[in-house]
């Protein structure tokens, strides 16, 4: 046989083996697969998922499969979750079968150990415990961390009033102000804005956000032993993620020599604390890995997610002012100009509280969830999902459910008052989704929501630099989250 020939041969037999070999992995067994558009080897279902945004195409893709379907990311098999019933079935129902952590392959890169957000099983666990007990313990829920959101917010309430009545991009004030807050329980204090170490950390984190929205990650997390030698934009991701790394470290060393155990200051001591105490327990869950990435993972999620969603929310207002001027003449009437909100007020504030809830319903921030994982073999009406299999919960069809929420493409306060104009609440609000892996700083965000922004509207009118036919509040959307378009205002004393 000539050498060309044989070579021909040689690539053909090794090709189909792992067309072979990817089509085995996908054959599910002692059952079937919930159904799915049909996926290419190796590739899965990219070449159909690229046409459009990942959350748009699954949405068109349950109105062919039903509530529950399959299809690949590469070579990853992810069942996807579509409607408040099926997740109430799975996430609540079988919460125990759906708590695990999907694989998320550019997260897992840029971590050198597990913290609490790529955790499973008994370190999950523990992690998720310990943590929801230090937030706790470090005001959490109570009035002493009302204090600190309101002393953050006379820095934020200045550094606005600095700005004169002139146009700005309120990016950073808002981010900011939200990461002091979660500084001052991990780290014990807060950062002067100028701080350069500070600065340095939130661009850091900025960055981050605008890369893991790009296509380079979402190339990643489908393939990433090809893209860990693809040239690219990602690589900065994993140089970012060890700068902060050292940072964290940092932080945990100048704790340790005043580090006392009958008084913790905040989660670094506490955490500390801990460890001492497991020294001897050779299979102990906290170490100094998980400390750092506990740490990063918390001021990572307390910073972003709710410095985004006032982001938004502030768009939001400026493209209806009427909406605006009804919080306004509500928080005049409950609090009036004189002294600062509290967590008691909500509860006479049904207009304003609906205003907050609309915007996390309508920004849908994670339209897919993080991705869990099934613990064993679940059978599930008439399909089998295998064990460890990638699951997707799609928040957004839960969020944007038309029979609870009608015209859900619309923002629409009255969404969440009844018809006397009564606060609602409604089990399809999931923006922190739902069951066992629902986001452990659910309580600290929602305080955060309703302090700032109630504060920010009590001292400013907000107004637009454009028309307000030319404020676009559509979602960007990408394959992690959904952001606002960069924009200005102006914010005027009132």
């Amino acid at each position: 046989m000539e050498p060309l020939g044989a070579t021909t041969v040689f690539l053909v037999i090794c090709v189909s083996c792992l067309l072979f070999l990817s089509a085995w992995r996908k054959t599910p067994r002692k059952g079937k697969l919930p159904p799915g558009p049909v996926a290419f080897p190796i590739i899965g279902n990219m070449l159909q998922l690229t046409k459009t945004n990942l959350p748009q195409h699954v949405l068109e893709l349950s109105r062919t499969y039903g509530p529950i379907f399959t299809i690949y990311l590469g070579s990853e098999r992810v069942v996807v979750l579509h409607g408040y019933e099926i997740l109430k079935e799975t996430l609540i129902g079988l919460a125990d079968e759906f708590s695990a952590r999907g694989r998320m392959p550019l997260f897992e890169k840029m971590a050198t150990e597990s913290g609490i957000v790529f955790s499973n099983g008994e370190r999950w666990k523990q992690l998720r415990r310990f943590i929801l007990t230090s937030l706790r313990n470090f005001g959490m829920g109570k009035k002493s961390i009302e204090e600190r959101i309101l002393e953050e917010t006379r820095f934020l309430m200045e550094r606005l009033r600095n700005t004169h009545g002139r146009p700005f991009d309120p990016t950073l004030f808002l981010t900011h102000a939200v990461s002091n807050i979660i500084c001052s329980i991990i780290f014990g204090d807060r950062f002067d804005y100028e701080d350069q170490k500070f600065v340095t950390l939130i661009n850091i984190i900025e960055e981050n956000v605008n890369l893991q929205r790009s296509r380079w990650t979402a190339l990643y997390n489908f393939f990433p032993t090809v893209m860990d030698y693809v040239p690219g934009p990602h690589h900065k991701l994993f140089k970012n993620a060890e700068k902060f790394r050292k940072f964290v470290l940092e932080r945990v060393n100048m704790h340790k020599p005043s580090l006392d155990p009958n008084c913790p200051r905040d989660f670094i001591d506490a955490f500390l604390i801990k460890m001492q105490e497991e020294q001897k327990n050779d299979q102990s869950n906290f170490s100094m890995g998980s400390l750092l990435r506990s740490t990063v993972e918390l001021f990572s999620a307390g910073t972003g997610t709710t410095s985004v969603t006032l982001l938004f929310g502030l768009l939001i207002l400026l493209k209806y002012p009427e909406i605006e001027e009804k919080v306004h003449k509500e928080i005049d009437r409950v609090i009036g100009r004189s002294r600062s909100p509290c967590m008691a007020d909500r509860s006479q504030m049904p207009y304003t509280d609906a205003v907050i809830h609309e915007i996390q319903r309508y920004i849908n921030l994670v339209p897919l969830s993080l991705p869990h994982a099934v613990t064993r073999d679940v059978h599930i009406r008439q399909y089998l999902i295998p064990k460890d299999t990638t699951i997707f919960p799609a928040l957004n069809s839960v969020l944007y459910d038309s029979k609870e929420f009608p015209n859900p493409e619309q923002f629409k306060p009255e969404h969440f008052l009844d018809e006397n104009g009564a606060f609602k609440k409604s089990d399809y609000f999931v923006p922190f989704s739902a069951g066992k892996r629902i986001c452990v700083g659910e309580g600290l965000a929602r305080m955060e929501l309703f302090l700032i922004l109630t504060v920010i509207l009590q001292n400013f009118t907000l107004k637009p630099v454009v028309d307000l036919k030319d404020i676009d509040i559509t979602p960007v959307t990408t394959f992690v989250s959904n952001g606002p378009k960069s924009y200005q205002l102006c914010v005027l004393p009132r």
